[in-house]
């Protein structure tokens, strides 16, 4: 499902860094080599559809990469 971030994220946690997280060689190969953190907020994101929802949002970020490789988790219901 594609989706656009709307606005910022808020309420971010960090859910597992360096060799906790599991496609660690995968981020390494395709990004170089960095200490890759698995991070989780919430934000309100537009859908293909067209339409706004509040939700779960996780992503992959290092220093100097970046934030990587966006995903919604859980939409929630409004």
């Amino acid at each position: 499902m594609r989706f656009e971030i709307v606005g910022t994220v808020s309420e971010i946690e960090n859910i597992a860094a360096g060799r906790s997280v599991r496609v660690l060689p995968l981020l390494n190969k395709r990004y170089g080599k960095a200490r890759w953190r698995k991070m989780k907020g919430v934000a309100t994101v537009k859908l293909e559809d067209g339409s706004y929802r509040l939700a779960e949002v996780h992503w992959y970020e290092a220093h100097g990469k970046g934030k990587r490789e966006f995903k919604i988790k859980f939409p929630f219901l409004d």
